[in-house]
Parts: structure tokens; sequence; C-alpha cells
């Protein structure tokens, strides 16, 4: 019986460890990336290429903030995959029929919302499973781009994005500056206000928090309609990075997305949030690909790398329970 007692106080003890070692997943992951990449070349932590790596994070940091919202209430959100390009067409669409830069640009915030909107009533009015329904958004979603756009890239030359993608205030790059507004904005929505509070109740207990009188049903309906609207905005970021919306799915920020959340401590089965550690894993996969990029080591080997964080941080997640 002894035996048996110690190993009862002994258990916990090492969830509590690889608990807290998921936690902080990203942030230890992001300095061994560093370091690791500062030795193998000095080219990496210069000025001009940390503030590269940001300006390419921050599209997937956007994406990371919507997809953070979904996870928070239990879900996912595969549709992300397939809405930033729709959101991006709907800009470059609006743009070439003479509607002007801000309206298309709303539209476009618009057009991702509206897809965001539709899974959550999918999923928390008809009680359908996530899952299903945005893989369904996913390829719906595309195959009206590809019949928007005709399968083809559409140029969006405007000063404005150009400079949105290139210029700053200083050092500060106005990509950095929109990144980081929309991480504190989530932040603040999460961990300052009662919509967030019931967010997390809803990921971490949908039964409970709806006999406390929790409207889940529009609290669910707000996380799914959150990620659209970040597919809205990474949509603009993604056209004045590229100059140009292209059609394509985007199953790699897909992806990382997903991978960018549960790395920065976030549970799969929803009630955890951390938008510190969010942000962190978003920097850590875009620094895997700018370290192997600056390494001159082929491109064919990025998505093995993305990969291996994926089921890396599906290892994760079984902490975060």
């Amino acid at each position: 019986m002894s035996t048996a007692g110690t190993q009862e106080v002994e258990r916990p003890g090492r969830r509590l460890t690889a608990g807290a070692a998921a936690r902080f997943a990203a942030p230890i992951g992001l300095v061994v990336v560093f370091l690791a990449f500062f030795i193998a070349t000095p080219d990496f932590l210069t000025a001009g290429n940390i503030s590269d790596l940001l300006v390419s994070a921050a599209i997937l940091l956007v994406l990371a903030m919507g997809q953070q919202l979904v996870v928070t209430v239990a879900g996912i959100d595969l549709s992300v995959g397939s809405n930033l390009p729709w959101a991006a067409a709907v800009l470059g669409y609006a743009y070439h029929q003479g509607w002007g830069l801000v309206p298309a640009i709303v539209l476009a915030i618009l057009a991702g919302l509206a897809v965001g909107v539709v899974n959550g009533l999918l999923v928390a009015r008809l009680k359908m499973t996530d899952f299903i329904v945005t893989l369904g958004s996913l390829s719906v979603v595309s195959g009206i781009t590809l019949l928007l756009t005709g399968g083809n890239t559409v140029p969006v030359n405007s000063p404005f994005l150009r400079d949105l993608a290139l210029a700053g205030v200083g050092p500060v790059r106005w990509f950095w500056v929109v990144a980081f507004v929309i991480a504190a904005l989530v932040g603040y929505l999460l961990f300052r206000t009662r919509t967030g509070t019931y967010l997390l109740a809803t990921g971490g207990n949908l039964e409970a928090a709806r006999e406390a009188g929790i409207h889940v049903t529009r609290v669910r309906l707000i996380a799914y309609a959150g990620s659209g609207l970040a597919c809205g905005v990474a949509a603009v970021l993604f056209v004045a990075r590229t100059g140009g919306a292209d059609p394509s799915l985007q199953t790699d920020l897909l992806l990382s997305s997903i991978a960018a959340v549960v790395l920065g401590g976030s549970s799969l089965f929803g009630g955890k949030a951390s938008v510190v550690g969010s942000v962190a894993g978003a920097v850590l996969l875009q620094s895997l690909i700018n370290g192997f990029t600056l390494l001159g080591i082929s491109q064919y080997y990025q998505p093995v790398a993305v990969g291996a964080v994926v089921l890396g941080a599906a290892f994760i997640s079984r902490f975060q329970k």
C-alpha cells in the first residue's frame, strides 16, 4: 500500500510539470530557435532580418488571434485556409471595379466576417460538428474564390498598401503595429471583458456555462465571427505584402495558425487561452522559415519542419486538458 500511496503522490507532480512545460513551449522554443540560427548564421539576429521576420509573421499572427478565439470555446476553424484568399479576392475584385481602396478594404473584411458568421450559425445554432462545418466551408469558399477570380491572381497596385507593407515610423513597421494591435485587442477581450469570461467558461464546460445563464450559442457565434473578422484583416495584409490577391488555398497558414495557438499554451479542449503565447508561437513558426531561407535550405524542407511542429503541438495539447 505504501508503494501505491507513493505513486499517487508523484503523479500529480508529473502532470503539473508537463502542464507547465506545455504552457511555456512557444517561448522556450523561440529562444532555442533564435540561438540555433544565431549560431548557424550571423545574419539571423540582425535588425534588418528581425524586422523582415516580424513583417512576415504579422499575417500568421492575425490569423492565430482569430483561431485563438475559436480554440478557446473548444472549437476549430479549418476555413481559415480559404477565407483569407476569399477576402483578398473580394478586395481585388472591388478595387478593379472602381470602388476605391477604402470601400474595397471594408468589403474584404466584411467578406471574411460573413464566412465566420455562417460557420458560427451552423456550429452554434444548428449544433453541427465544427470540424465538418469548417472543412465544408474550406472547400465551398475556395470554389467561390476560384469562380470570382477565374483562378488567376488579381493584382492590386496601391501605394497605400505598398507603404503599409514596407514603411513605418523609424524602425517600427506598420505591419507590426496592425498585428500587435489585433493581439492586444484579443487579449483585452479575453481577459478584461465579460464576453471573454463567457468565452473561457463556455470552452471550459459548455453545460456548466449554460446552467450558469451564459448564452452559449451567442458566445460560440462570437468566437467564429471573430475568426472570420481576423481572416478579413489578414487578407488586407496579405494583399499589401504580395501586391495581389492569390486565390489558391493557404493550407500552410491554416496549419500554422492552429499550431501557433496550441504551442502558445492554449488547450484544444477549450477553456484556456494565452495571447502572448500565441504571438510567440507565430513568431517561432515564421522564424523556422526565415532561418531555413538564410541558410539556403531547400523550401521543400519548410513544410516538413512546420508539419513536425504541428505534430509537436498536437502532442503538447495532451497536457492542456
